[in-house]
């Protein structure tokens, strides 16, 4: 594997170029390098309870609220927000969700790597560039997500790796082939860390081989694989025969590539899985419910047990999975899980034992029916696809809710979603069962403005997590193309496609400020504290796959964005205003 870096220590530099190492100075002893002078190892007590100031996990702890306690940036002020840096990130397909540690930011880049920054100036300090094997595929998934765990950087490549880096120095402490990527494996998030084990879900699953997607707990020291628990049943096994007489070759799907929750009281990881592939069960060969896909797994983290699961739709057949991020919530007396996926259902079950307690449909969606007592999903009469045959749908195969994470308040109680108001006309064809091929199954297909949103496709709201009341809402033209974050100032941060960021007040739903930067606004915004100063990061890019191409064609501007411009947009307040 190939690898570049850089560091940047005062006047002493190191560069590693695709011609090999070449030399400027000398590195010296790493306390030298004062960007990381009070570099402190994170432990497992400082992820479960981060220190307000940093951004250790991808939405920051690992019940995945997407909140930050700060609050220097609050309703009162948050219209003096000026840029304090800004910095061009690498080009290719960017959704990145930067963790601070230390007044360190660190970056995932695309196709597998990162960047380490100074926080409070957008200072270099080092970079980790990956390419696969000579003789392996080339792939530019977007790394959304990176871990942090003692004194490394965890990343997963596109070509199925996970790799350690020296927090400090970007240098690879080891790399781990976790999986085959001939066989179209691939990880597009990175992993999450739990009691000291890196946990990483695969994707690309939808190829036919004697083989199934997993999740798997790797030693962090070594990278040593611990257990991998597979999201197909196999035959044989308990599930096995929801697939039918279906043999193992041809049981695809099951994808994990959202990362991860972790509740230290229950002891137990959640994960989300999508669909099965093909996407329809005339394409599948079965009708069965197809375990594991579309649930909501429990893990034990001793050995990846699956201790409880919950299927939200069992035998789902048009590409609407239920793979999102799971957030950890105690509320009413319940310890719970939610989760919403591309049908726009806010899912609540019970943490412990995955039992069902409530489902709240938005009401976009006219593919199926969730019984309020039971959870039981039953779709509707006419709107199970076959084979060439033309089906009016909503939402369209992007979903409602995607990618973009929504976040979590506790002072509002309430969720903060994005979503995409599409609908979709298509035809679903067959899929040939031939080993080492396979596919989705998806047709000619045409994006639709939604019924109830006829002037534009966006619509950012926030959801009483209790009744599933939607508190507000606010229309937009063009998609919201970020993942929320809500602050203790009470504010809630979003971006959209059309390049505005908003900030919200939490409980009304106020735009307090805006701007418009120079492309699309899309990942993972974060706030984090440098001593004593808070600031907010943006990133914008373009190539993000399914995060822009649910734009109906005529709601596209006369001259698109340019592909391939990836920045880091960081904000404060003047000195003045603090």
């Amino acid at each position: 594997m190939k690898s570049r870096a850089r560091i940047l220590a005062g006047a002493t530099i190191i560069l590693i170029a695709a011609f090999g190492p070449v030399t400027i100075g000398q590195v010296g002893d790493i306390n030298d390098i004062n960007a990381f002078r009070d570099f402190r190892p994170v432990t497992d007590a400082m992820l479960l309870n981060p220190d307000p100031a940093d951004w250790p996990n991808w939405r920051r702890t690992l019940d995945a609220w997407g909140y930050s306690p700060l609050d220097q940036i609050n309703k009162q002020n948050v219209h003096q927000l000026q840029l304090a840096w800004s910095w061009g990130l690498q080009p290719g397909q960017s959704q990145p969700a930067p963790l601070v540690s230390g007044g360190i930011m660190y970056v995932p880049i695309p196709g597998g790597g990162a960047q380490a920054l100074d926080g409070a100036t957008g200072e270099l300090l080092w970079e980790h560039k990956s390419t696969p094997a000579a003789d392996g595929p080339l792939r530019t998934t977007p790394m959304r997500t990176l871990a942090i765990y003692g004194d490394k950087i965890y990343i997963a490549t596109a070509d199925a790796r996970l790799v350690a880096l020296n927090a400090r120095t970007g240098a690879v402490a080891w790399d781990h082939q976790v999986a085959d990527p001939k066989l179209g494996y691939a990880y597009s998030s990175g992993p999450i860390v739990v009691k000291g084990m890196i946990v990483a879900g695969i994707t690309g699953c939808q190829r036919y081989k004697k083989d199934v997607c997993f999740i798997s707990a790797h030693d962090a020291h070594t990278g040593k694989e611990l257990w991998r628990t597979s999201t197909i049943a196999r035959p044989g096994e308990a599930g096995g025969d929801t697939w039918g007489d279906l043999p193992l070759v041809f049981r695809a799907g099951g994808d994990a590539w959202i990362p991860g929750s972790y509740d230290s009281k229950t002891d137990l990881i959640y994960w989300g899985t999508s669909q099965a592939k093909p996407w329809t069960r005339f394409a599948r060969g079965t009708d069965g419910d197809a375990l594991y896909t579309n649930c909501t797994l429990a893990l034990d983290p001793a050995t990846g047990k699956i201790v409880w699961h919950y299927q939200h739709i069992p035998g789902e057949t048009h590409d609407m999975d239920e793979t999102f991020e799971r957030i950890l919530v105690d509320a009413n007396g319940r310890s719970s899980v939610f989760t919403m996926g591309k049908l726009g259902i806010l899912w609540e079950l019970d943490r412990k034992d995955g039992a069902f307690l409530s489902a709240h449909d938005l009401g976009y969606q006219n593919l199926l029916d969730v019984d309020p007592r039971t959870g039981n999903a039953t779709y509707r009469p006419g709107m199970i696809p076959r084979a060439g045959v033309e089906l009016d749908f909503c939402p369209s195969a992007s979903g409602l809710k995607s990618q973009r994470a929504m976040a979590y308040h506790p002072e509002t109680r309430a969720f903060y979603i994005p979503l995409n108001l599409t609908c979709e006309k298509g035809i679903f064809t067959e899929v040939e069962r031939v080993e080492g091929r396979g596919g989705s199954g998806g047709g000619r297909r045409t994006n639709l403005l939604h019924p109830q949103s006829p002037e534009g496709i966006g619509e950012f709201i926030a959801m009483d997590a209790k009744t599933g009341k939607v508190v507000w809402r606010h229309r937009t033209r063009t998609p919201p193309n970020t993942a929320a974050l809500t602050t203790g100032g009470g504010l809630v941060v979003v971006g959209d496609w059309d390049r505005y960021v908003y900030i919200h007040d939490a409980a009304s739903g106020k735009i307090l400020f805006q701007t418009r930067l120079p492309t699309s606004v899309q990942g993972y915004p974060v706030t984090y504290a440098v001593n004593g100063k808070q600031y907010l990061a943006v990133p914008v890019g373009t190539g993000g796959g399914q995060w822009v191409t649910t734009i109906p064609r005529e709601l596209t501007p006369e001259k698109r964005i340019a592909f391939g411009t990836n920045a880091m947009f960081v904000f404060a307040l003047p000195d003045t205003a603090r």
